[in-house]
């Protein structure tokens, strides 16, 4: 056959391939030839694949990482007479198995073959903590958030309003603050603070487990628990982190909780100069002080910003490195 003008003697050029393991969870991947570093995600987790390493820890242990605050909280709490055998009874009358009915009926589970991505990214969070994996479910819900429930089979639950909002590492981030629960052994108390928030609401404020709760927990004892629970989310930030082993991560998701739909339009770091700001004056101010710790009681999470300014004193004092040393 005659050859065509403009036709090359050289053969048509090949585009070259390796495969790249993923750092998180071992999948292997290909790329192509001149791939950089988080330019392709994992076809498993859906993570940015990468050769910097992902520390697992085989022996990690809670007080490698509890904040301080929540230590407080905790000991204030259990410094009341009662509340372990309370608490203890209020979850045998509300009845664990009624947490798992609930979101088995009005939830996606999510498995190997369910959104295996975020299968995937559990498995990830649960590995690198050294936790068993919990239930995980993805529920319809506008308000932007995610919670852990349970005590012998804990599960998690992610609204669909907050995973919608994230990115693959905020996604990870969030599951990972959930595994934190877990591993931090917070499920029990976490879960009758979840109960009284819950029954505070109109649907649930005239059933009859509204009046068994107030007849188990006194009010001393649910406002402690409550106390604690926003206290506990600062130690999960920290778990999170140990996951994504980015304090940046951590950083934009709290940007997108403050921020809400407008966070794309927002600038990463003026909003880390707005988290400094805040922790100096609250730090230096007694009215800021004071007027930041009032508004904050009345919410089951400390604000965004706040926890912001705490994951970037705990990364910038060194102890965050000194935990990822020992992985």
């Amino acid at each position: 056959m005659a050859k065509k003008k403009g036709d090359s003697d050289e053969p048509a050029a090949i585009i070259k391939s390796f495969s790249v393991r993923c750092r998180y969870c071992g999948q292997k991947n290909a790329v192509k030839q001149g791939y950089r570093n988080n330019e392709a995600n994992c076809g498993k987790c859906k993570l940015p694949l990468s050769n910097e390493p992902h520390k697992k820890w085989a022996n990690l242990g809670k007080h490698d990482y509890i904040h301080p605050a929540d230590s407080k909280a905790l000991a204030a709490l259990r410094a009341i007479p009662g509340i372990d055998t309370a608490v203890k009874k209020l979850l045998e009358v509300t009845g664990e198995s009624a947490i798992r009915v609930t979101f088995m009926a009005s939830a996606v589970k999510v498995t190997p073959k369910q959104c295996p991505d975020l299968y995937a990214k559990l498995q990830v969070a649960c590995a690198t903590l050294g936790v068993a994996a919990p239930d995980l479910y993805i529920q319809q819900n506008p308000i932007v958030n995610a919670f852990t429930g349970g005590v012998e089979k804990p599960i998690i639950v992610l609204h669909s309003s907050l995973i919608e909002r994230l990115n693959e590492e905020e996604t990870l981030a969030v599951i990972a603050h959930e595994v934190g629960h877990i591993h931090a052994e917070h499920v029990l108390y976490l879960t009758a603070a979840q109960l009284i928030l819950a029954i505070a609401t109109i649907p649930l404020a005239s059933l009859p487990i509204a009046g068994i709760l107030k007849e188990l927990l006194t009010a001393s004892m649910r406002g402690a628990l409550l106390a604690w629970m926003r206290r506990a989310e600062l130690s999960c930030d920290r778990a999170a982190q140990l996951v994504v082993q980015d304090p940046h991560v951590i950083g934009r998701t709290m940007m997108k909780l403050a921020g809400g739909t407008f966070a794309s339009k927002i600038n990463y770091e003026l909003f880390l100069e707005q988290a400094r700001e805040f922790q100096k004056n609250y730090d230096h101010s007694k009215l800021d002080k004071f007027w930041a710790d009032i508004i904050n009681a009345g919410l089951s999470h400390p604000f965004p910003i706040w926890r912001v300014s705490e994951i970037l004193k705990w990364t910038e004092s060194g102890e965050y490195e000194k935990v990822l040393q020992h992985a």
